[in-house]
């Protein structure tokens, strides 16, 4: 399963720093929520991630830079990378959510969590190019693995 999700990030990870080259290189004309959505993709990967590593959260709304976009998404692969090296994924992490409530998952499910969250709003992304006139790479995860 760790193998699985090693992949699953990998993807995640690749892809993200796809959207930024498109959205770097589309800046004036992509929807004025693809950043925020993207930070805020990037910021829940890393809000989860520090759940489970009992490190400080991103706030999860906080808008980023591309650069800025680029670094996290590393920074984020880096430590999932590490939990998946260090944690057993049955492991239960207990955990504050920004309204207050207090909640127990296990690793493994946090990290199916984190992985669905990406395709969730990757999948709003590649609609918002669309939708603004920008043909979007093609992102599904059997044209990665091809």
């Amino acid at each position: 399963m760790k193998a699985f999700f090693k992949d699953i990030f990998e993807y995640h990870k690749h892809y993200n720093q796809v959207l930024i080259d498109v959205f770097r290189e589309h800046t004036t004309t992509i929807s004025e929520r693809s950043i925020p959505l993207l930070s805020h993709c990037i910021n829940a990967h890393q809000v989860w991630n520090s759940r489970i590593l009992s490190t400080n959260p991103l706030p999860v709304f906080k808008e980023h830079s591309l650069e800025k976009c680029w670094a996290l998404n590393l920074s984020n692969h880096n430590d999932t990378l590490n939990i998946l090296s260090e944690k057993d994924l049955n492991s239960l992490v207990a955990y504050t959510n920004t309204k207050g409530h207090t909640y127990t998952n296990s690793v493994q499910d946090i990290l199916f969590h984190i992985a669905n969250h990406y395709t969730h709003h990757r999948g709003q992304l590649i609609s918002d190019l669309r939708q603004h006139g920008i043909e979007p790479p093609i992102t599904d995860f059997i044209f990665y693995k091809r």
